[in-house]
């Protein structure tokens, strides 16, 4: 079983949380397993897809509900802060071209894939608050917080579509 820990925060997006990212420049490589159509069945019946398209060897394209006219669209990376390494989601825009209304286009996400399960959870804002005015505040706030239970949301888990 192969895990890896990742910031990939397909934000169910109750909205994007904060105005910084972590990092600026992408560092680390992507994680080519994670690439591909991605599907979970809510607790309504609905299912919600993810696309995930490789934008170079350090970024992701992302896509959320992928195939929805209100998906949205992030360009991703993964970063580490707080012993982790974490997606870091900028959302740019929707399907029908409209852009976010105000600064906060990014979250952040673990994630765990395991065969063809995604498993991720957004970092919760209840306990690294959205003020943080700086890239530096925002690695303080989640290294003060790497301990919290709650540092993540509930986990959405995922299947992999098959061709």
């Amino acid at each position: 079983m192969r895990k890896a820990i990742i910031l990939v925060a397909c934000g169910l997006l109750a909205g994007c949380d904060y105005t910084v990212p972590l990092v600026k420049t992408p560092e680390l490589e992507i994680q080519a397993e994670v690439i591909g159509l991605w599907q979970r069945t809510k607790a309504d019946g609905q299912i919600e897809k993810v696309l995930v398209l490789p934008l170079g060897k350090r970024e992701y394209l992302v896509s959320f509900p992928a195939g929805s006219p209100d998906a949205m669209f992030a360009r991703a990376c993964l970063c580490r802060s707080a012993d982790r390494t974490l997606v870091q989601l900028e959302w740019l825009g929707t399907a029908q071209a409209k852009l976010l209304e105000d600064d906060r286009v990014f979250q952040f996400a673990a994630y765990t894939l395991s065969g063809d399960t995604l498993t991720i959870r957004l970092l919760n804002s209840d306990c690294v608050k959205k003020d943080a005015k700086s890239s530096d505040e925002l690695a303080k706030a989640l290294l003060h917080n790497k301990d919290n239970p709650d540092l993540f949301r509930n986990e959405m888990v995922f299947s992999k579509v098959k061709n």
